[in-house]
């Protein structure tokens, strides 16, 4: 089994790059709530024990998760999180959102990485040194230390919205379309951190309308 390492960041520092950035991204697939990525520039020189635990966020127990996040923005070199709400993801498409999430993450960063590592997309526009890694989370360690920066931040998101729109459950689905989800979408209609252009939430507007 493949654990997430730092063969790319090491074969990048030999050739001379020195402030490595992992981007990931987390919140494609819900019908609600924001797109949200982060970017963190991980100690090479000075490998943190926490790090042998670090793995894809999707594969972490949420305690592992919230741990591992405290550590990683305690830690980390820089952290940046950018995100884009759903009235710019109808607007764009989310394709075109995860990439704006992941170039805003790479701004707040308060050092400019030389080079980033990107999981499964390009992002042309950023004139910085790149490479894009298919299935980056899972084999990448800076990848997946970004992907638990964002899936904590954008869940820690979707438990506050949840005070706001409380009648979703989004504490629990994270806008996900789980039965719950969808069973609450029928029965009160959608709500302003709905993605409108997302089928099932298009489909509930105009079955509305009728």
């Amino acid at each position: 089994m493949i654990f997430p390492n730092f063969s790319e960041e090491h074969n990048l520092r030999q050739s001379g790059y020195k402030y490595i950035a992992g981007v990931d991204e987390v919140g494609r697939g819900p019908l609600a709530g924001p797109v949200m990525a982060a970017a963190v520039i991980l100690p090479i020189d000075n490998i943190p024990d926490w790090s042998k635990s670090v793995r894809d966020s999707k594969k972490l127990s949420e305690r592992q998760r919230e741990l591992l996040y405290d550590s990683i923005i305690s830690e980390s070199i820089a952290t940046g999180v950018g995100s884009v709400n759903p009235a710019n993801i109808d607007i764009h498409g989310i394709g075109e959102a995860s990439r704006m999430a992941m170039r805003l993450a790479i701004q707040q960063l308060h050092i400019k990485p030389d080079f980033v590592l990107i999981d499964a997309v390009k992002l042309p526009d950023v004139n910085i040194a790149q490479k894009s890694i298919i299935r980056g989370d899972s084999t990448c360690i800076s990848i997946a230390a970004a992907s638990i920066i964002a899936k904590v931040t954008r869940d820690h998101y979707m438990m506050g919205i949840d005070n706001i729109y409380s009648n979703y459950g989004f504490a629990k689905h994270k806008g996900y379309p789980t039965k719950a989800h969808m069973d609450s979408i029928d029965k009160f209609g959608v709500c302003p951190i709905h993605r409108r252009s997302f089928s099932p939430v298009k489909n509930a507007i105009e079955r509305s309308d009728r």
